[in-house]
């Protein structure tokens, strides 16, 4: 039986009567062929990085793996549809903390339509993508004092700044509730640092960045998760943190030259997620944990 993905956190959901992707409870994610061509265009990205021998084993791992297509029903009830099948990343886990983080400080690329070069250019810099390199797309954390989920979706997030993005960071590994206006990082170490973690993924695909010049990632995402209820309960490597690039409807071939838009997003990201887990080094004991930083304090 397919149903909603219960742990999405931003793009097309199967709701309210819209088009979005299903799963099937035992692993697989079923994604839509989007409109105008994405759909096909994804696919396309999805057949050729699956076969391709240039790309490093140790990267693959940050991609969902792709198990072709199907046609299904579609989620809004308009017909059968074509449908990428995908692993479904959080399959496993029981209550995942996840951030989608859209890359890039332009998501349009050279030969699109006026329309939707106006339209992603607008949202560039309405949001923090020009600014920072990227921007937020939705997130959802669990939150221990209240035992259940926040939702903090698109609409939301479209109208962060600067501080806003570096706030959303912190919440995302604090243990407090999101409605404190100081959020403890009490994750911090666990989720962001260690051998495992997501700061140490992200350097390892920014090294791969510097170098690899056989795609250009227009409009893609860094999806991150981790098991909030686990490390709660037991910290280390029980967070289970990972990452992956998600989105791939206007990936293009390299031609041999490198992502630098991608690239300097990524670098961008890294260096917020880095400053968090170095501010560990300020935490100070009042009880609890407190993240200390000069711009919240």
């Amino acid at each position: 039986m397919l149903k909603d993905p219960e742990h999405q956190v931003a793009g097309h959901m199967a709701k309210d009567g819209r088009l979005g992707p299903l799963v099937d409870g035992e692993g697989q994610f079923f994604k839509p062929f989007q409109s105008n061509g994405r759909g096909e265009s994804e696919d396309k990205f999805y057949k050729s990085f699956s076969s391709n021998k240039n790309v490093p084993d140790h990267i693959r791992r940050y991609f969902p793996v792709y198990h072709g297509t199907q046609v299904l029903e579609a989620s809004n009830g308009s017909g059968k549809l074509p449908h990428i099948v995908l692993d479904d990343v959080v399959s496993s886990y029981s209550t995942p903390s996840g951030m989608d983080v859209k890359i890039g400080a332009r998501t349009w690329y050279p030969g699109v339509s006026e329309q939707y070069f106006k339209q992603c250019l607008k949202n560039d810099r309405e949001t923090t993508s020009v600014s920072l390199g990227f921007r937020h797309a939705g997130f959802k954390i669990f939150d221990h004092q209240e035992s259940r989920f926040w939702i903090v979706e698109y609409k939301v997030v479209h109208r962060y700044k600067v501080d806003d993005a570096r706030l959303a960071l912190r919440k995302f590994v604090s243990s407090n509730s999101l409605a404190d206006s100081l959020p403890n990082c009490a994750f911090a170490s666990e989720v962001f640092g260690g051998s495992k973690g997501i700061l140490a993924q992200l350097l390892e695909l920014k090294a791969w960045f510097e170098t690899q010049t056989l795609y250009h990632f227009n409009s893609c995402s860094v999806f991150m998760f981790y098991e909030n209820e686990t490390v709660l309960m037991k910290g280390g490597d029980d967070a289970r943190a990972q990452v992956k690039l998600v989105d791939f409807t206007h990936v293009l071939d390299g031609n041999g030259v490198i992502d630098h838009n991608f690239l300097g997003g990524l670098c961008s990201f890294i260096k917020f997620i880095q400053d968090i887990h170095e501010s560990l080094d300020k935490l100070y004991f009042v009880g609890h944990l407190t993240c200390v930083s000069p711009s919240i304090v």
